[in-house]
C-alpha cells in the first residue's frame, strides 16, 4: 500500500511540474531587466464569455490591460513645466491658474500627490516622491488641460 501511495504522489508531482507548459504552433519568450513578454501564435481555441460585469477569456495567455487614455487638450492653456527631470521642486508656469489641480500618478495609475496651482508660476515640492516616472495631469475641474510625463530623480 505504501508503495502505491508513493507512486501516485510521484506521478502527481511530475504532472504538476508540466502544468505551466504551453504547446502551440509558434511563439517565444523574451526578458530583460525591465520585464518579460511571452507570446504564442496559432491558438486553436479562444473563447470569451461575458455577462455584462464579468468577462471570461479562455486561451493560453490572459491579458491584463490598464488604459490611461488619451484626450485632446485645450490649446488655449499654455503650460510650461521645469525642470524635468526634477529632484526636489517642480515649477509650473501657466497663463490661467484658477481652479487648476495638479495630480501626480505613478506607473500603476495610483494618485500619489495632488496640489492646487496658486499663481501663474507655482512651485510644488516633490522630494517625498520615490524615484521614477509619473504622469502629471493638470485639470481645471471640467477637463484635463495637459498631461505630461515627469521623471523624478534622487
Amino acid at each position: 500500500m505504501r508503495k502505491h501511495v508513493l507512486t501516485c504522489c510521484s506521478i502527481f508531482v511530475l504532472i504538476a511540474a508540466n502544468a505551466q507548459e504551453v504547446v502551440s504552433t509558434q511563439g517565444d519568450s523574451y526578458s530583460n531587466a525591465s520585464g518579460n513578454i511571452d507570446f504564442t501564435i496559432g491558438e486553436v481555441v479562444i473563447n470569451t464569455a461575458s455577462n455584462g460585469s464579468n468577462d471570461l477569456t479562455q486561451g493560453f495567455h490572459q491579458t491584463n490591460w490598464n488604459f490611461l487614455g488619451t484626450e485632446d487638450h485645450d490649446p488655449a492653456y499654455e503650460v510650461t513645466i521645469f525642470p524635468n527631470p526634477t529632484q526636489d521642486q517642480l515649477n509650473i508656469r501657466t497663463n490661467s491658474f484658477e481652479n487648476v489641480i495638479c495630480s501626480f500618478y505613478d506607473a500603476e495609475g495610483k494618485l500619489v500627490l495632488q496640489s492646487n496651482l496658486t499663481a501663474e508660476q507655482t512651485s510644488i515640492p516633490v522630494s517625498q516622491l520615490a524615484t521614477g516616472s509619473y504622469s502629471l495631469i493638470l485639470n481645471n475641474g471640467t477637463q484635463n488641460i495637459k498631461t505630461i510625463k515627469l521623471i523624478k530623480t534622487h
